[in-house]
């Protein structure tokens, strides 16, 4: 029997790892299970080698929990510790075995789990003491038991442990007395350890046998009893893309997300191994809006131990829309979010997802483009923010991102350009492209650009209006607008002038008439000269203000208070519309106020902008009209 103090390199180390090592003490499972793996592992390794005499058989991990007692036993049949193993990567705290035996054998690929010394002692934070129970794999090795409570010291001394590999005890305390229930340790295995790479055992439970098929109608299913292995060690992100079909992919997805029903769009399979390690499966989900944002997000885990679900830093932003896994070993464990925003490696990740989801994205909407555009919907939001946020992947759109139209059809930029340059140029030889955020409240304005030939695309996520904004910087000789921000004569000017039916003077007299019966502090009148067939009131938005409201609106972009500026309106009086002439020729002042009246009600019914009261008078008014 030996005694002694545990070599640390601070003062009250304990209280520290306790406290303030990790933020949930829900993850001592986790790293305690992943030393069991890395100890398997090595076992396996070796075993391959030949320096590990007869069969290992299928090693397991296995999880005890003892209510009564106390206690929680994480037992593993890997590679066992001798005495003088204990002393080195036990007692000497922060000293990483996995990385001395990675060194060792850095020219294989071993797939050890463990980066720090530190991970055993996070036992200690659920534990008033722990034990351990190890035999060396060596042949002739004698068994060690180790305990300590939580102090500088410990005991080390030999035991008639029979079986190679390690059992941890730990002596559960007051305060963590929940880690004893199977519940909690059921969430914490699905939580951190669903994939590791080796089987876990925690319990037994039953299974029926199905009957032969020859049996009796009365005859009655066996049942027997079987150990209840809790994860997946073979997840298909480990696995090859040529070993796996379509409804592997899905099925995978149901297992990362049991609660979810609708299905995948489709799936983007990660793999490489330089200048890094990663590999991983990203999922486009339907977007749906009740989606909540905080569940269901790209996990991380680290050769299979689960990390976190924040991937912020490691997946663009963009792209935390997405669902699925990453696994990459060059990520801690204990993974901080100062490490990933100056983590190099981190960065390179972030810019390979990139690429991988544009290439993606690219591939399928040249291999079917039908079946693309009909997903367009689900994924434009994802693919705007990306355009936006990312100038690579801006660049990469070029190949796969979409311009709808009102009438349902797609075009990318450049088929765009070749289909509206020649009708939609200006005089100016500016080219303008129009859209609409609201078919059904823009009506009349998209029929009036499409009487003109003009095509009108359909912009309607919220930040169509800062991608609009990057769009013009971008391209050259191009201007967006909105196809109820003037009459259709002056959103694309050409050379012709239509000539007002109105003389100047009329002009002069009739203006004063209507600015008396409208609210100047929202309304700007202005007398154009339109087709006599145009309405006679129309009411736009100035393209330039509704735009920065709207950037302001969702967070940057436009001018500074913009987003509280009141909403202000031109409302268009068409100089060659038979009721102006009316209205100007009335010579009852009553007449002409309820006819102005009646035509900005109208006006403003189209623009959605009749409410309350107004719309009470409106509807009482336009009945005594046609009594």
């Amino acid at each position: 029997m030996a005694t002694g103090n545990i070599n640390v390199t601070a003062e009250n180390i304990f209280p520290i790892i306790k406290k303030f090592l990790y933020s949930d003490h829900e993850i001592f499972l986790r790293e305690l299970i992943s030393n069991a793996t890395d100890a398997t592992l090595k076992l396996k390794h070796l075993s391959t080698l030949g320096e590990v005499k007869g069969d290992i058989g299928t090693p397991m991990l296995e999880i005890k929990v003892d209510k009564e007692a106390k206690e929680i036993r994480i037992i593993d049949q890997g590679i066992g510790m001798t005495a003088e193993e204990v002393e080195k990567y036990i007692n000497q705290v922060a000293f990483s075995g996995a990385e001395e035996f990675v060194e060792k054998y850095k020219d294989a690929d071993t797939g050890i789990i463990g980066h720090f010394g530190l991970g055993f002692y996070s036992a200690f934070m659920v534990a008033e003491k722990v034990e351990i129970f190890t035999k060396s794999f060596k042949e002739g090795s004698q068994a060690v038991r180790w305990e300590c409570d939580g102090s500088p010291k410990y005991i080390l001394e030999d035991t008639d442990r029979t079986e190679r590999g390690t059992e941890i005890v730990l002596h559960v305390d007051e305060d963590s007395l929940e880690f004893l229930e199977d519940g909690r340790i059921n969430e914490l295995l699905s939580k951190y350890n669903k994939f590791m790479p080796i089987p876990i055992k925690f319990g037994t439970k039953t299974e029926t046998l199905p009957l032969p098929k020859d049996a009796d109608k009365d005859a009655k299913a066996e049942e027997i009893t079987v150990d209840n292995i809790v994860n997946n060690p073979n997840p298909a992100w480990t696995k090859k893309p040529s070993d796996l079909k379509d409804e592997d992919y899905k099925s995978f997805y149901r297992e990362l997300y049991p609660m979810q029903f609708d299905e995948p769009l489709f799936n983007i399979h990660l793999n490489v191994d330089y200048p890094f390690n990663l590999t991983g499966i990203l999922y486009f989900p339907k977007l749906t809006p009740n989606m909540d944002p905080k569940k269901d997000r790209i996990q991380l885990y680290q050769n299979q131990v689960f990390v976190t679900d924040n991937v912020e830093g490691i997946v663009p932003d963009f792209l935390q829309m997405l669902r699925g896994v990453i696994d990459s070993p060059d990520i801690p464990l204990n993974v901080s979010r100062s490490y990933l925003q100056t983590d190099g490696a981190v960065k390179k990740i972030a810019s390979y997802i990139t690429r991988k989801v544009g290439d993606k994205l690219a591939g399928l909407f040249k291999s079917d483009r039908e079946a693309y555009e009909k997903k367009w919907n689900d994924i434009k939001m994802i693919i705007e923010y990306g355009m936006l946020t990312e100038d690579k992947f801006f660049e990469k759109s070029e190949k796969f991102a979409l311009y709808p139209t009102v009438d349902d059809t797609f075009f990318t930029y450049t088929e765009l350009e070749e289909k509206i340059k020649a009708n939609q140029t200006d005089k100016d030889g500016k080219m303008v492209v129009l859209y609409a955020s609201d078919v059904k409240g823009q009506h009349s304005f998209i029929q009036a650009a499409k009487d003109k030939g003009y095509q009108v695309l359909l912009l309607d996520t919220q930040i169509a209006p800062h991608l609009i904004q990057k769009l013009e910087g971008a391209k050259e000789n191009v201007m967006f607008v909105r196809v109820d921000s003037d009459h259709i004569d002056n959103l694309i000017k050409k050379d012709e002038e239509v000539i007002s039916k109105l003389s100047d003077e009329e002009k002069e007299t009739l203006k004063p008439i209507i600015e008396a019966n409208v609210p100047k502090e929202s309304y700007t009148v202005q007398l154009e000269a339109m087709d006599s067939e145009a309405n006679p009131f129309m009411i736009t938005q100035p393209e330039f203000m509704r735009r920065m409201k709207d950037m302001q609106a969702t967070g940057g972009g436009g001018m500074m208070g913009m987003g509280n500026f009141p909403d202000m309106y031109n409302l268009v009086v068409n100089t060659n519309n038979k009721l102006v002439g009316e209205i100007l020729n009335s010579k009852e002042s009553d007449t002409q106020a309820k006819l102005i009246t009646q035509a900005f009600d109208l006006a403003k019914l189209s623009q959605n902008l009749l409410h309350g009261e107004d719309l009470t008078n409106f509807i009482k008014r336009s009945f005594e009209m046609i009594k």
